[in-house]
């Protein structure tokens, strides 16, 4: 961990905690699974970020969740996902998946979307990232929520692609939590866009090389960790995808 300026927090790839098998690389930004350290459980009302790559046929199979908004948005692959409602289905890069598990679920994440769609076995790993935040009110009926957002990506800068706040209306998918907001930005190099201005922030890189206002180069798997900050400019070094929450709350208040 280092401290580059006041409000921001730099947490290097390599910081993240690490679980590897031969069928699924996982990393956790935050305390998860079998890793804790009581110092780094949540950032703002995110709970977890967590980057995997699934080898064909591997994954995660029926697992439960509750009282979670869970957000995926893929790199690479097809990732097929099923739960214990009956919904079945594949996410793509350029789409987001919004996961509202309510009073319970059960969930499967695999690398076998061939299996739903009736075409070939795939050769290929799934690269995701999955992020949890709480929701604002606890129980509801789990629910799904899928939306197609490439287009807007290549238009540069932020786009929210997943959003409680009223004020993102229209592409972005609902998550019950009225005071968070996830973005994605596709930058081609030599592009830049702005963080926006929060309580707490969260920007990752997803792939390629960034330089942050006042936290320097950043590369693949590279977090910032804001308190009462926005508006730094994040610039591209070479092509690369960020995702950044905007917060106006904390767990607790």
């Amino acid at each position: 961990m280092a401290l580059i300026q006041p409000g921001l927090d730099l947490r290097r790839s390599s910081d993240r905690f690490r679980t590897r098998t031969p069928e699924v690389d996982s990393a956790y930004s935050f305390s998860f699974a079998e890793h804790y350290d009581s110092a780094n459980t949540s950032h703002g009302l995110l709970l977890a970020s967590n980057e995997f790559v699934l080898q064909p046929e591997a994954g995660f199979e029926l697992h439960p969740h509750r009282e979670m908004e869970i957000v995926t948005w893929v790199l690479q692959g097809a990732l097929a996902h099923r739960d214990s409602t009956g919904v079945a289905g594949v996410v793509r890069p350029g789409q987001v998946q919004r996961l509202s598990a309510g009073t319970g679920v059960l969930h499967a994440e695999t690398n076998d979307a061939w299996r739903l769609e009736g075409g070939e076995p795939s050769t290929d790993p799934v690269h995701l990232v999955q992020m949890w935040v709480a929701p604002d009110e606890p129980g509801g009926e789990p629910g799904y929520e899928q939306r197609e957002v490439g287009d807007a990506l290549r238009e540069g800068g932020l786009v929210c692609i997943a959003s409680g706040m009223r004020r993102h209306d229209g592409g972005a998918v609902r998550i019950r939590n009225r005071a968070a907001a996830l973005h994605a930005a596709r930058l081609e190099q030599g592009q830049s866009t702005e963080l926006p201005h929060a309580r707490y922030l969260h920007l990752f890189v997803a792939y390629g090389e960034v330089v942050l206002e006042g936290a320097g180069l950043l590369g693949p798997g590279d977090a910032v960790r804001s308190a009462g900050t926005g508006g730094q400019r994040v610039t591209a070094t070479a092509p690369a995808e960020l995702l950044v929450w905007e917060m106006h709350a904390a767990l607790g208040g």
